[in-house]
């Protein structure tokens, strides 16, 4: 195990690496102008000599390679630069908001996953019954609406039409202080918006996964052994039908992270999504870099995890192989 962990975290550094320079190089392409965006209002009766001023001052005059190289070997001090949106170095800037988005990621994960397992052991264990044919339905409905349709529609009908939760924020309006009440209550909708639109895979792949397995010989021998309905469901079909959805953990962050974007967007949840947007409109070079990177790590990660989880599952999955 710690050797594969070893192998991919080596394979990760060129890829990081080939990520960073994209954006730079994207961003150098970009039609914004980021010594605009800086300046604001100010820029449109600034001359251009104060504006040539101020791209040397933020670097962005340097040739696209000098700044990438710039910001790469700072990066590896520790160092990820100012932001020029934000007015405050990155690193405080994602330490400020990475917790909250990893908060609504992590539960609206555990949502799907626990929602998705349980209902597509229900469904496999009555293949064809009502209730595999209500989930299913709803599931492929589901696998075609966008996230932020979703947060949209659970705004109108829990916030508008039965005012049971609130419609965004962190806190309630006016408030100076976060408690765990309000934030609890706050992460409720946007957690249930995520984890509903990630459901469907995870509840598709169990389903079928655990319905293959409830054919095989094993399982069969057990129910001819006596062994109890839920002990043959639990014990032995579950357990071989997860295996496939263990390998859709990895596949799943991106869609995850892009559907946190969107989902953090409508409820003004304080996460990075807010910080991502205004750093590619204004070619906020590091900050940009830094959130991709973060985001990068994050799909790398996911696929380690999800290959570490298949191997502790099945034994005849070698991890140095």
């Amino acid at each position: 195990m710690a050797r594969m962990a070893g192998r991919r975290a080596l394979s990760a550094a060129p890829v990081l690496l080939v990520v960073t320079f994209g954006v730079f190089a994207v961003a150098a392409m970009s039609p914004f102008d980021p010594v605009k965006a800086y300046a604001g209002t100010a820029g449109l009766t600034a001359s251009q000599e104060q504006l040539d001023q101020l791209r040397a001052n933020l670097g962005v005059d340097q040739p696209l390679v000098a700044r990438w190289w710039e910001w790469l070997t700072s990066a590896l001090t520790g160092d990820l630069g100012t932001s020029a949106v934000m007015r405050q170095p990155v690193a405080d800037v994602i330490a400020e908001r990475v917790g909250w988005s990893a908060l609504l990621a992590g539960c609206a994960f555990a949502v799907a996953v626990l929602a998705g397992t349980a209902l597509g052991v229900l469904a496999a264990r009555r293949q064809g019954g009502w209730l595999d044919r209500c989930v299913s339905s709803l599931a492929y409905t589901l696998e075609a609406a966008p996230a932020f349709w979703l947060g949209l529609l659970a705004i109108w009908f829990f916030s508008v039409r039965l005012g049971v939760l609130p419609s965004g924020g962190l806190t309630d309006a006016g408030s100076d202080t976060v408690t765990f009440g309000q934030v609890a209550s706050h992460l409720v909708l946007p957690a249930l918006v995520l984890g509903v639109s990630q459901l469907p895979w995870f509840f598709l792949y169990v389903r079928q996964g655990v319905a293959d397995a409830l054919e095989e010989d094993p399982v069969r021998g057990a129910r001819a052994r006596g062994l109890a309905e839920r002990t043959v469901l639990l014990g032995h079909g579950l357990r071989s039908g997860m295996l496939p959805m263990l390998t859709l953990v990895g596949s799943r962050v991106p869609e995850l992270i892009t559907g946190a974007l969107l989902v953090e967007t409508v409820f003004s949840w304080p996460g990075v999504a807010a910080a991502t947007v205004q750093a590619a409109t204004s070619v906020d070079f590091p900050l940009l870099a830094a959130l991709t990177v973060l985001a990068t790590a994050a799909v790398l990660a996911g696929n380690l995890l999800s290959d570490l989880m298949y191997g502790l599952a099945d034994p005849r999955v070698g991890f140095d192989g």
